[in-house]
């Protein structure tokens, strides 16, 4: 019995002893100014490194946290996997909540700044957070700007809506203090408001039925609907038991299904390389793909990305309805995903503005059309990378919505002549996209189908692919 004994807990030792190798380098490092917020960091082997990492933001309802089940112990199941890990210890907001949003964003921020010497791929950073700390990760995902924003988000039985009658009061509290009487400040913190089409990361949410702290349907599953109705990619687990805070807890029921089922959905999730050409979308509405059910999987941004294959990365700036011009009633230079599309520092712009201008009442400013082009592109120029830009010709007219033919025929020229100014390419594609089979456009005559979306996207990845194709061989001759 006392051998049996001896020889069981001696196989367990051994085991976690195997286990733990798969973490070859653990540290921390203080976080703030104060020394108060902390960051413990588990690398993997470098030979077997993803490039891929999370930082990690326990729960405890912004009070206190729970550092071991919804932290340290997840360590070597991401090691094991490749992946880096970085456990946030965040400060307590006391109802000031930029608090342990700064304490989440400078931790992305040196994650992305020391990636060359972890091994971490800057482009392939997420966050993770459990309960409240599911609320400060569903926070950075929705608030923060492009530079610290993650690009994946994993959440385990978040807190999301800052309205105490649909969630955990003590979270409401901790995060926003006396300040939870400002509606538009919950409206905004409770952060299935604030989903952004192709701008929110790609998320998971797992959770139990039978929670009763934070109540599933207007927290985690409300976050769902929203990222779904947004087309944004997202993926919903909900457990028949387990309550609230089962973390990594090895007693939880359904433990070994839950570890499956993230994996699975770590190995779907596209990892971008580092090196990988930056390709971004602008444009409105046929760049956003408006009326494509999932947009960003069939929209032709996405369809790009996989004709082009992993060696770019390839990104939707689309926001539709938006105009070039600038007094123009939704001018595009005024939104997020330009200052996204910015800092996303391209190697390649592909620009397809110019549809929503021909209506009248934009038109009427056709004389600062040039102007504000040139503004567009002045900033573009400006980037480190200095981008290949490449200006797309309009497509599609609608009479009901004020999109006279003449006008477009106004139109395409000036984007021609401000190409040549800048010397700049002009895909065609007003001539280029066919539409014989009447399959390519949706029923208002201006969007394209999906079919349309796959056509759009073979036509640019073409001029890419090529040009690139000529470029490689013109150094081949060199040699």
């Amino acid at each position: 019995m006392k051998r049996n004994l001896f020889l069981a807990v001696a196989m367990l030792w051994l085991s976690s002893t195997m286990m733990a190798q798969s973490t070859v380098r653990k540290f921390e490092w203080k976080n703030s100014t104060d020394g108060q917020s902390v960051v413990y960091a588990y690398l993997p082997d470098a030979s077997k490194a993803t490039g891929r990492a999370i930082v990690d933001c326990p729960g405890g309802g912004y009070s206190h946290l729970a550092m071991d089940h919804e932290g340290h112990q997840w360590a070597e199941y991401f090691n094991s996997q490749g992946i880096a890990y970085f456990v946030l210890k965040y400060r307590m907001p006391n109802g000031d909540r930029t608090i342990p949003l700064g304490d989440a964003y400078h931790a992305i921020q040196t994650v992305r700044d020391s990636a060359s010497v972890w091994h971490v791929n800057p482009y392939d950073v997420g966050i993770m957070g459990f309960s409240a700390g599911g609320h400060l990760a569903s926070s950075v995902s929705t608030h923060a700007d492009w530079k610290v924003r993650p690009n994946f988000t994993i959440l385990f039985y978040p807190v999301v809506s800052m309205n105490e009658r649909d969630t955990h009061k003590g979270s409401v509290d901790g995060f926003l203090g006396e300040k939870k009487a400002d509606k538009e400040l919950v409206k905004s913190f409770s952060n299935f408001n604030s989903v952004k089409r192709h701008l929110t990361p790609p998320a998971i949410i797992l959770l139990a039925n039978d929670d009763r702290v934070v109540p599933p349907v207007t927290n985690g599953v409300a976050y769902y609907s929203a990222m779904r109705r947004a087309g944004n990619n997202c993926s919903l687990y909900i457990y028949p038991s387990g309550g609230h805070g089962f973390g990594f807890r090895t007693n939880y029921a359904y433990h070994d299904q839950m570890l499956t089922e993230l994996t699975n959905w770590l190995n779907a999730l596209p990892s971008p390389k580092a090196d990988a050409v930056r390709v971004a979308c602008i444009g409105n509405s046929i760049t956003d793909g408006f009326g494509i059910d999932m947009a960003d999987n069939l929209g032709y941004p996405a369809v790009l990305q996989k004709k082009l294959g992993s060696n770019y990365n390839v990104k939707n700036f689309g926001v539709s309805g938006r105009t070039l011009l600038n007094k123009g009633d939704l001018p595009y230079q005024k939104e997020e995903a330009w200052h996204d599309a910015l800092a996303f520092e391209p190697n390649i712009a592909i620009v397809k503005l110019g549809t929503n201008d021909v209506k009248g009442y934009n038109w009427a400013h056709k004389n600062e059309f040039h102007a504000d082009y040139q503004q567009l592109i002045d900033s573009l120029k400006a980037l480190p990378t200095n981008p290949r830009i490449i200006l797309v010709t309009p497509i599609g007219t609608n009479v009901k919505w004020d999109m006279k033919e003449e006008t477009f025929q106004e139109i395409i020229p000036m984007i021609r002549k401000i190409a040549k100014k800048n010397k700049l390419e002009v895909i065609e594609m007003r001539d280029l996209f066919k539409n014989e089979d009447g399959k390519q456009f949706q029923a208002d005559g201006v969007h394209p189908s999906i079919q349309g979306a796959t056509q759009m996207a073979t036509i640019i990845s073409q001029t890419l692919l090529k040009d690139a194709s000529s470029a490689k061989n013109s150094k081949k001759k060199k040699k």
